[in-house]
């Protein structure tokens, strides 16, 4: 479902004819559900929406997908193809009394035999008691409710409301449908002017928004050029397009999400270009490198203990040269990272004592090693049998480290990886030794 089209509320019903002079992306807004390109997956015969529409009747829903996917046309076709009345309201130009005078005109509709479907664009724009104020109305059928929004339905709605709608996901525009939608706009004003290399990159410029890319292909109409350009023309004439990339909203930590679980999995290749999009969405090169220095202690460790000295070294690295060629060390870092030998034996041992240390409160520790300052102290036995161990042989005594009523544990478990292949030795062997010393 290409459709592109979610502009200002309330949309225009599909049986309006629009404007000869209408903006490009208006005169190509599908009139049916079969002319939507993009979102087979929901409006095919097997996708919910069109099994929805096949059997004539359907449930509240919110639509999420990026910009320029189609939700705005999608909910304006599904009422016309079940015979419903569509009413649009806007989560950021709609109030209280907008939202009480559509429920209001949508129950004398009811009372007349019409069915409303109600459609809330940025649905996630409204707080939680207007998402509330939905719910009666939903529940006695008054409405059929569907939301548009960008943002992820488990973190903006709240869940009473998600429990009474179906979540759908429309995905951002891949090449193909992106292309359809170019032919489209070139069998309604021409040839674009642009070489085959030009027109792959106008298409790549959209990022998945298809109204985007007719906007850009308006202007180019408008601009009337003689001679076709090549991508560098391109380049030169349209304004090039930032990456969606909100820093606080899904964008962002999707993108942090994939350059985590790339380092992780020993792929540099991946990571690098998880990097490259955050820097080039223009997010800060020292969030990255916080989320490298928790990489290297939640999933290097001691396997590598020289990773937190890249990233260290790299986030004063970047202190010392500033943009761009701070990047040069991050990269460094990042790489060193995602090729360095992987253990979370220190993060699975700090989650494990964690727990321990709530289970068991504030119990004391044995009394040979409590410090005993004052003479008193000692003759209550603080300190008592404590062995320095730089006087044992191999500087080693064996003592008992924990308290009387908590069993010793074992959290930290090493790896056969890296650095932690000589810890594990190390932890065996001293274990040897106190079992000899403890009479096994």
């Amino acid at each position: 479902m290409a459709d592109l089209f979610a502009d200002d509320l309330p949309p225009s019903p599909p049986e309006q004819e629009v404007a000869p002079d209408a903006p490009l992306a208006d005169r190509l807004r599908p009139r049916t559900l079969d002319d939507v390109v993009g979102q087979e997956h929901l409006t095919g015969p097997e996708g919910a929406i069109g099994r929805m529409v096949a059997a004539g009747r359907l449930t509240s829903m919110i639509l999420w997908g990026p910009p320029g996917t189609g939700k705005t046309s999608t909910a304006r076709l599904l009422a016309a193809a079940v015979g419903m009345r569509f009413a649009a309201v806007s989560a950021v130009f709609s109030g209280v009394a907008d939202l009480r005078r559509a429920f209001a005109e949508a129950e004398t509709a009811a009372r007349a035999g019409q069915r409303t479907l109600l459609f809330v664009d940025e649905i996630h724009r409204f707080n939680r008691a207007q998402q509330d104020g939905f719910l009666p109305f939903v529940e006695r059928g008054t409405v059929t409710l569907v939301g548009a929004t960008t943002e992820n339905p488990s973190f903006a709605l709240n869940a009473a409301l998600l429990s009474r709608a179906q979540v759908l996901v429309l995905k951002r525009l891949d090449e193909a449908a992106l292309s359809t939608l170019l032919d489209k706009a070139e069998a309604l004003e021409g040839p674009l002017p642009l070489d085959p290399d030009a027109r792959a990159a106008l298409v790549a410029t959209a990022d998945g928004d298809g109204r985007f890319l007719l906007n850009q292909a308006e202007t180019l109409y408008s601009a009337r050029i003689e001679t076709p350009l090549d991508p560098a023309g391109l380049g030169a004439f349209l304004q090039r397009r930032m990456a969606v990339y909100d820093k606080d909203r899904d964008g962002h930590y999707n993108l942090i999400s994939a350059f985590h679980k790339s380092v992780r999995g020993s792929n540099p290749q991946s990571a690098l270009y998880y990097m490259a999009r955050m820097l080039v969405a223009g997010e800060e090169p020292l969030y990255i490198l916080r989320r490298l220095a928790a990489i290297a202690s939640e999933d290097i460790g001691l396997a590598d203990p020289q990773a937190m000295v890249q990233v260290m070294a790299a986030k004063q690295s970047f202190e010392f040269l500033g943009l761009p060629e701070g990047e040069l060390p991050l990269a460094q870092a990042v790489i060193y990272c995602a090729t360095a030998p992987k253990s979370n034996a220190s993060y699975l041992a700090k989650g494990a004592a964690m727990e321990l240390a709530r289970k068991t409160g504030s119990v004391a520790p044995p009394m040979n090693i409590l410090n005993a300052p004052t003479a008193m102290m000692k003759d209550l036995g603080y300190g008592s049998a404590y062995h320095y161990d730089h006087d044992e042989p191999d500087a080693f005594s064996g003592d008992n480290y924990w308290p009387e009523d908590v069993e010793a544990q074992d959290f930290y478990q090493p790896n056969e990886r890296g650095f932690e292949r000589e810890l594990k030795k190390r932890l065996d062997w001293w274990a040897r030794r106190r079992a000899e010393r403890h009479g096994g």
